[in-house]
């Protein structure tokens, strides 16, 4: 019969609804109240509250409960307080700390604990590079328009200024970057920037834009700018490559024609020196020439005045012997009153004894008084047979 069935009942005090016995047998479920009732008492415990006796009020017992309450929830609150207050700063890390919106410190690794509200904290890692890739259309110099791909590595150097100065720092520094990009591009020629001026390029954008990130004062270091393979938009990519080409072929001319200069010009002035070389040598030997003649004229009317006949006498031997040697025909006449011409053929007389005595010839000039002095002779000796037949 169950518990609460009329009739006999005179022990159901003695018995719970799953038919037990209390104080004995098989025993039901926990009492949650119960249980509720001695935890609420272990905190009332812990923060300084008395226990519940039994011969408190009901009025005391509700006033009981709702301290205990408030104590589970305030502790509950405590924990997760310190949950969010207590953080670990890496060693690649930096926090920057704000107590009621000002600045208050900056935080380096380990572990450490802030007061929120009151505290505000910003944590970023100061160390690792991080990047920015940009590509759009430039306009340079020479008014041409080219799509310039660019990346933009950089970290964060001073988190302070970072966190405080700028509201948003990146996009202030993707901001720079397109400013600082359209600047240099427009001030470099387009062959500049699809061919070698890259590099250049590169590093004048990032002093650029390092100059207006410092002006900013973002609290970031710019460490590397690479641009990649610029090219002409796709619509005008035919017309880029044949004006390319064509500067190709212009830089070719230009060198065969450098090489060409660089061949002639040498030996033309390699011919010019060697001219002025044979021209000083020429003046060289007619001044010394000029200086001995004019020596040896000194030295000789110091002789004429010493000996005026003699001097003579060898000077005009000395004249002919330098014509008759330079000459191939001699005419010799007689003495005064006698019409006779003699014509003597010295070269072929020359040319006859060359001819039978070739191993001894003697050269003209050296022959020459040889010949004078046997015609002198046989002149003489003419003259002689002339007189003694008359």
């Amino acid at each position: 019969m169950a518990w609460n069935e009329p009739g006999d009942n005179s022990n159901k005090n003695d018995q719970d609804p799953w038919g037990g016995r209390r104080g004995g047998g098989r025993q039901g479920p926990p009492d949650l109240d119960e249980a509720f009732r001695k935890l609420q008492d272990s905190l009332n415990g812990i923060f300084g509250k008395p226990k519940r006796g039994s011969g408190s009020g009901g009025g005391g017992s509700g006033r009981g409960g709702s301290l205990g309450l408030f104590g589970i929830g305030l502790a509950i609150l405590v924990v997760l307080w310190l949950y969010n207050a207590i953080y670990v700063v890496d060693e690649q890390e930096q926090a920057v700390i704000l107590r009621f919106g000002e600045y208050h410190e900056t935080v380096g690794p380990g572990l450490n604990i802030y007061f929120p509200p009151i505290d505000k904290k910003f944590q970023e890692n100061v160390t690792r590079e991080r990047a920015y890739s940009k590509q759009g259309q430039m306009l340079t110099e020479d008014e041409n328009i080219v799509e310039v791909p660019l990346t933009v590595q950089y970290k964060v150097s001073n988190l302070k200024d970072f966190v405080l100065n700028v509201d948003q720092p990146e996009v202030s520094l993707q901001h720079a970057t397109e400013s600082a990009l359209r600047h240099v591009a427009g001030s470099t020629t387009m062959d500049k920037i699809l061919t070698e001026g890259r590099e250049q390029m590169a590093t004048e954008v990032r002093e650029r834009l390092q100059r207006f990130l410092d002006t900013y004062k973002t609290g970031i270091t710019v460490t590397q700018v690479n641009i990649q393979s610029a090219a002409a938009p796709r619509e005008v990519q035919e017309a880029f490559d044949d004006v390319i080409r064509a500067r190709e072929d212009e830089q070719r001319e230009k060198n065969q024609a450098e090489a060409y200069a660089n061949g002639v010009v040498p030996e033309a002035r390699g011919q010019a020196q060697r001219i002025i070389e044979e021209a000083n040598g020429y003046r060289d030997e007619v001044v010394a020439r000029a200086q001995g003649e004019s020596d040896r004229f000194t030295k000789l009317a110091g002789e004429y005045h010493k000996s005026p006949d003699v001097t003579r006498q060898r000077l005009y031997l000395d004249t002919m012997q330098d014509v008759l040697s330079q000459t191939s025909k001699v005419l010799v006449t007689g003495k005064q009153g006698q019409n006779n011409l003699i014509y003597l053929p010295l070269d072929k007389m020359m040319d006859g004894r060359g001819s039978a005595t070739p191993s001894s010839t003697p050269s003209a000039s050296s022959s020459a008084p040889d010949i004078g002095s046997r015609v002198a002779n046989d002149l003489q000796q003419r003259d002689t047979r002339t007189r003694e037949s008359r």
